[in-house]
């Protein structure tokens, strides 16, 4: 693990990687250094955590092995150009902001930095994200490894070539939003039923759940879970053939794709 981690921004995400890291015990809360534009919501978090408040930027940088930029792509150019003579030698930056390339964030920061492309999603605040991590040349591969289980602290975490990114992005990125969907869609189906809805968001969530798991825990095939369900005749597969003529696998499919297509475009 690195010896020290900052977090640039105390959003959803910034808030859900520092609180991971705290409750799984990885690193001492007090090596865990935090900056935020509004220095209250970032001083809210280290009451609530034990983490360290810095003042600026460049004293985050300053201070951390690891960087995580937790900001948007929109101002991340200038909050890198804001820490990039700041950087130590060993330094390893870690960006979270969909769109940007390994070459883009390299391009206001000093010739062979450690650069890590990192797309966790917002489960992570649950402790069941899953991240994709990217490198570039220069990270070694215990860098790499450190890197991992400071992810792996909320979920879990794979890397993956950079050119996959759009697809993770479409997949676990956007996918928390359509599996909401699918629970809500799930809980109406009861509610018209007669089922009280807060019994049908709980009986939906925790189908959900447990589906995923069978997935995670088996290592069977999704198709195969799904076989063994549907029994002859039966009321499952009447309900499968009425997602099926609605085109329910095909409008997944095509918002992951419109989902990646977008964040090609960014």
């Amino acid at each position: 693990m690195f010896k020290s981690i900052g977090v640039c921004g105390a959003g959803n995400m910034g808030r859900a990687i520092i609180k991971g890291l705290v409750v799984a015990g990885v690193i001492a809360p007090d090596q865990i250094f935090v900056y935020n534009i509004h220095k209250a919501k970032a001083q809210k978090l280290a009451d609530e955590t034990g983490i360290v408040v810095v003042d600026s930027a460049q004293q985050l940088a300053e201070k951390s092995q690891a960087l995580i930029m937790a900001v948007k792509p929109n101002i991340m150019p200038s909050s890198l150009n804001e820490i990039a003579g700041s950087i130590q030698n060993d330094t390893v930056i870690i960006s979270i902001a969909a769109g940007l390339t390994i070459e883009q964030l390299a391009s206001p920061l000093p010739r062979n930095t450690k650069i890590i492309r990192a797309m966790p999603n917002t489960p992570a605040m649950v402790g069941e994200g899953m991240a994709s991590l990217t490198a570039n040349q220069f990270v070694t591969a215990t860098e790499k490894e450190a890197a991992k289980a400071v992810f792996e602290s909320f979920g879990k975490a794979a890397y993956v070539e950079e050119h996959l990114i759009d697809s993770v992005c479409g997949l676990s990125g956007s996918g928390p939003a359509y599996v909401y969907m699918f629970i809500e869609a799930l809980a109406d189906g009861a509610v018209l039923e007669g089922m009280p809805r807060t019994m049908a968001y709980q009986f939906a969530a925790q189908t959900v759940l447990g589906a995923a798991k069978m997935v995670l825990e088996t290592g069977e095939h999704p198709g195969k879970l799904k076989d063994d369900v549907c029994s002859p005749g039966g009321t499952t597969i009447e309900a499968v053939e009425a997602l099926e003529e609605r085109g329910f696998r095909a409008a997944v499919s095509s918002a992951v794709i419109a989902s990646a297509e977008k964040n090609k475009a960014l």
